[in-house]
């Protein structure tokens, strides 16, 4: 084969190839986008620490041991005067009820569902009806120093279990006089408890230390309380009287309510530490001067129905409470009938006269 045949077969050949390259199959373009089927995420399960304890605290929804949640609580009675401070203990309470007394001031009666590691409790002081209504409303053994004549009367007539610090012959074996609160403070201010030695009163027999068959609290709790539709609730100021203002702060790091009085902060005598609570109520009553009462005790009414504020989360809402009667524990619903359900954690109970106190809210 000659070279000019060669090349001529070649360029055929070459022009055949270039033909059927040029003839590659069009794609149509896709106009209709794909549906694709929509991916749900299921919600993270949230880790449970196996460090927690199994069981829940009736009085803040929060863990603790199984063993304590049948208990009764203890209640305890706490000077408020200004003198008396720092109070030992009160940060450990469940929950603080602060409560007007005679003269202006204000008591607190500190409701613990477990005194273990509470540590010292003081100073301890007197009681009023009411503050028996409190605790007898959470099935709790009341912890005292003295009583009013009309309280005395009811400890008896209302059955209420008690640890008295000045009558029964508990004083050597649940209270003692500290020395340094009777050389600074004074006499009334100094006389003192604590967790471990209430435990050891307890465990002689004296009282049930738990609630009988089918005792039930029924409050609800959830993780983050903060009221939906609630208003701005930063700073909260309650003026008891001319002698005693609350003031709670919203500090939202920790997500509670640092408490303030006497224009300081409140702390807790054992530890140094600022009182901080999740929840706080303010419910308005019905707070008279007892009618002949040459001391000027109060009667201030615990049962029924009223209006209150709920606080948590920096925010507020308006709140109605009820109390069937003195055994029962209070009740809180929503304006619209609903139980209110609060924060889990600590709550600070404020019970006030709106003819005599003064919240503002900021």
């Amino acid at each position: 084969m000659n070279k000019r045949l060669a090349a001529a077969i070649l360029a055929v050949w070459m022009i055949f190839s270039l033909v059927g390259c040029g003839k590659k199959e069009e794609i149509p373009p896709v106009t209709d986008p794909v549906e694709k089927e929509d991916v749900v995420t299921p919600d993270p399960v949230p880790e449970v620490d196996p460090n927690l304890p199994k069981g829940l605290n009736p009085l803040t929804g929060m863990p603790m041991e199984p063993e304590y949640e049948n208990d009764r609580p203890v209640a305890v009675m706490l000077n408020n005067l200004k003198a008396a401070q720092p109070q030992l203990g009160v940060s450990k309470a469940d929950i603080i009820y602060e409560i007007p007394a005679e003269g202006a001031v204000t008591r607190m009666i500190g409701i613990f569902q477990s005194l273990e590691g509470v540590g010292n409790l003081g100073s301890i002081r007197s009681t009023r009806s009411y503050y028996l209504e409190a605790a007898l409303g959470h099935d709790a053994v009341l912890v005292h120093a003295g009583a009013s004549p009309q309280a005395y009367e009811e400890i008896t007539s209302w059955d209420v279990d008690n640890i008295d610090g000045i009558k029964g012959g508990s004083m050597g074996e649940a209270f003692w006089r500290d020395a340094e609160r009777r050389k600074t403070a004074g006499y009334e201010h100094s006389l003192l408890t604590s967790g471990e030695k209430i435990l050891a009163y307890l465990a002689g027999g004296n009282y049930a230390t738990e609630h009988a068959e089918g005792y039930q609290y029924a409050q609800a709790f959830v993780e983050d309380g903060t009221p939906a539709g609630g208003s701005a609730a930063e700073v909260v100021t309650l003026k008891f009287s001319s002698y005693k203002t609350g003031v709670f702060e919203y500090d939202a790091n920790i997500k509670q309510y640092l408490v303030s009085q006497y224009n300081g902060p409140y702390v807790d005598g054992n530890t140094g530490e600022r009182v901080g609570v999740t929840n706080v109520l303010v419910l308005e009553t019905d707070i008279s001067p007892i009618p002949g009462d040459t001391a000027g005790r109060l009667n201030v009414r615990m049962t029924g129905t009223g209006n209150g504020t709920y606080f948590c989360g920096g925010k507020s809402i308006p709140i109605t409470w009820s109390k069937a009667d003195r055994n029962s524990p209070f009740v809180y619903q929503l304006q619209d009938g609903t139980s209110l359900t609060l924060g889990k954690g600590t709550s600070y109970v404020c019970i006030m006269d709106p003819d005599n106190s003064t919240l503002n809210i900021g």
